[in-house]
């Protein structure tokens, strides 16, 4: 982990230190660090919305983006992915520097303006911090099982690669003759939806996996 990084999360651990305000939630040398915040922000009705988000550093990080997950219990599921998208979006302005603490307080300071705008959708569903909520639109974890492997270095280091850049964590497993991959991120970086052809941005499509899932799925 580099040094800026490191200062990074000491000084996080230092502000979000109320109760359940932060939590390292895993940490590897080869994955990077996956880390929770608990923010208020205000709402629509200038009432406080509390918010939950899910910051994934990978070991690239600040020189590629962060992954995000945003979850709230008074937000549809439609509203806690435009935050996402927009937090994702302001990401993109701060590339090449620590900026997990510019997005809070972005997000704290225009999330009613985001919630206003009319392309923000306002189902009924709540965006709650249930697993299979969780699961859906924010970290889908899946096991894929790789048919087989030629030139290994190269294979992993491709495979490294893509998943670096759809900000994807996860492990490579090798159990005598199968080859499996465990995979924690986004899901549409992970899953093709039913009925959709192959895209470019996407590892399962990316590898030519033929995979398994072992995740409750809402579909």
């Amino acid at each position: 982990m580099a040094e800026r990084v490191r200062e990074e999360l000491a000084a996080l651990a230092a502000i979000f230190c109320g109760p359940d305000e932060w939590e390292v939630l895993s940490h590897s040398e080869t994955d990077g660090t996956v880390f929770r915040i608990r923010t208020k922000a205000e709402g629509l009705t200038d009432a406080d919305v509390p918010l939950e988000l899910v910051f994934h550093l990978p070991v690239s990080y600040p020189s590629c983006l962060p992954g995000v997950s945003v979850n709230c219990e008074h937000l549809t599921r439609a509203q806690c992915v435009t935050v996402k998208e927009k937090l994702l979006e302001r990401a993109e302005n701060l590339a090449s520097e620590p900026m997990v603490h510019e997005l809070v307080l972005w997000i704290q300071q225009n999330l009613r303006h985001i919630l206003n705008q009319p392309e923000t959708g306002r189902g009924s569903e709540t965006c709650a911090l249930a697993a299979s909520t969780a699961v859906d639109d924010g970290l889908w974890v899946t096991l894929l099982h790789l048919d087989h492997m030629r030139a290994k270095t190269k294979y992993v280091k491709t495979v490294e690669k893509w998943a670096s850049d759809l900000r994807l964590t996860g492990r490579l497993m090798f159990m005598g003759k199968i080859i499996l991959i465990l995979l924690q991120g986004d899901r549409s970086n992970i899953k093709v939806p039913k009925g959709v052809p192959d895209s470019s941005e996407n590892l399962q499509s990316r590898c030519g996996l033929k995979w398994k899932e072992m995740q409750r799925e809402n579909d």
